[in-house]
């Protein structure tokens, strides 16, 4: 399994990419998913792309964001356009975004119809740009339950469409995560993993919570703390690409000890931290 950490769990946080990719290379994981906010405000410097990360001995995944799915086709087209444009830049094959943000039984069929046009046109687009569109499972969304995931893979029909396997919220729309795996995996594409106290706790991951500075962050635990089994799932997906999505505090210690976790769990042993290679050192130095 190849391991990913998220800008966005330092979203907060006053730190560098650059400081980050030291870190991330040190501790020994083998890529940074990008989140959108970060790779659109890096884009001013175009000495920060997939080359330099590469130094570090790392890649970009994926850039994760959030499409404009009910505005204008315009509008959509041309952000939809800017991420590839990103994506492209950090040498990611995967751009991420959601489906809609109605639950799939709440959603007239009209606006599916709708949403599903859309989707394929912003594959398209990714399929130009040699990238795969990344729809995630996600509560208040099309992909909130297995069901729902699959009618919408059935309906959007486009090679360029894949998943965002997020454990913990198949888990909460009430699926088991062994056997959604196993029905869509021919679609799945990335993983997220993080894990909660309870099912009582899961507002805390609601947006208007976990993107605010004073949100609480009570009931986020460490990956194998929590009510999903990734024991009995990680071994379960062969070599597959994933990102550990922390949004609690203590960032650096939980996704250290998590990553351990996790390569124990899958049985790749524990890599040996790498240092940056040379160019990388130099730049550190620069700057």
């Amino acid at each position: 399994m190849k391991l990913s950490l998220c800008t966005i769990s330092f979203r907060h946080h006053l730190i560098s990419l650059e400081e980050l990719a030291v870190w991330a290379a040190e501790t020994g994981f083998d890529g940074i998913e990008l989140w959108g906010a970060h790779a659109r405000n890096l884009a001013h410097d175009p000495r920060r792309n997939g080359a330099w990360l590469a130094d570090f001995g790392l890649s970009v995944p994926m850039v994760s964001d959030y499409l404009p799915l009910d505005g204008e086709v315009a509008t959509l087209l041309a952000k939809t356009r800017d991420l590839c444009r990103l994506a492209q830049v950090w040498q990611a094959k995967k751009i991420r975004s959601f489906a809609g943000t109605t639950a799939s039984a709440a959603t007239a069929p009209a606006h599916v119809a709708l949403l599903v046009e859309r989707l394929r046109l912003v594959c398209a687009v990714a399929a130009e740009h040699g990238l795969s569109l990344l729809i995630e499972t996600h509560p208040n969304t099309l992909a909130d339950t297995l069901a729902g995931t699959q009618s919408l893979i059935a309906a959007v029909d486009h090679p360029a469409l894949k998943i965002n396997f997020d454990v913990l919220h198949v888990w909460e729309g009430g699926d088991d995560v062994l056997a959604a795996r196993q029905a869509l995996a021919p679609h799945i594409a990335h993983y997220h993993l993080k894990n909660i106290r309870s099912r009582a706790d899961l507002a805390v991951f609601e947006p208007g919570n976990v993107y605010a500075a004073a949100g609480l962050r009570d009931g986020m635990v460490p990956l194998f703390e929590g009510v999903v089994d990734y024991t009995g799932f990680l071994p379960t997906c062969g070599a597959a690409e994933a990102s550990l999505e922390w949004f609690g505090a203590s960032a650096f210690e939980v996704l250290r000890s998590d990553r351990l976790a996790v390569c124990a769990c899958v049985g790749n042993g524990l890599r040996v931290a790498r240092q940056p290679s040379p160019p990388a050192l130099a730049l550190r130095a620069r700057h």
